[in-house]
């Protein structure tokens, strides 16, 4: 025979209701699992509903806010690490782009010195 509870509001009370009912020669249903959630729940700050059902539901609620905040922060690492590969192929880019224009300018300059240096050759051949 299990010991009914309800309106447990801390682990000091449901170890009191497992005292009281270890003297009645049974024992809380799921005793040893509700006062895991009860900790897990009072190291998040977050308040018992008093009975079992209630706090195991909070604590999947819980649960699943702490995975989905962390697949957000996971994503948003992601996002993060594909910005700064694009700035870097940009970057890239706007660099080569820069490196053609100087090659250009240069290859400009010596075929005009070519050009004038076999000009004034020939005139003074």
């Amino acid at each position: 025979m299990a010991f009914k509870v309800n309106g447990i509001e801390s682990e000091d009370d449901l170890r009191r209701a497992q005292a009281a009912a270890q003297a009645q020669g049974t024992s809380v249903p799921n005793y040893q699992d509700w006062a895991n959630i009860m900790e897990t729940l009072q190291e998040a700050g977050i308040e018992s509903t008093g009975s079992y059902d209630g706090d195991k539901a909070r604590l999947k609620e819980l649960e699943q806010q702490v995975n989905n905040f962390i697949q957000q922060m996971q994503e948003e690492q992601i996002a993060d690490q594909r910005r700064k590969e694009q700035e870097q192929v940009k970057d890239t880019s706007e660099s080569d782009n820069n490196q053609d224009i100087k090659a250009n300018v240069a290859n400009a300059t010596s075929s005009m010195i070519m050009a004038d240096y076999m000009k004034y050759y020939h005139l003074m051949s």
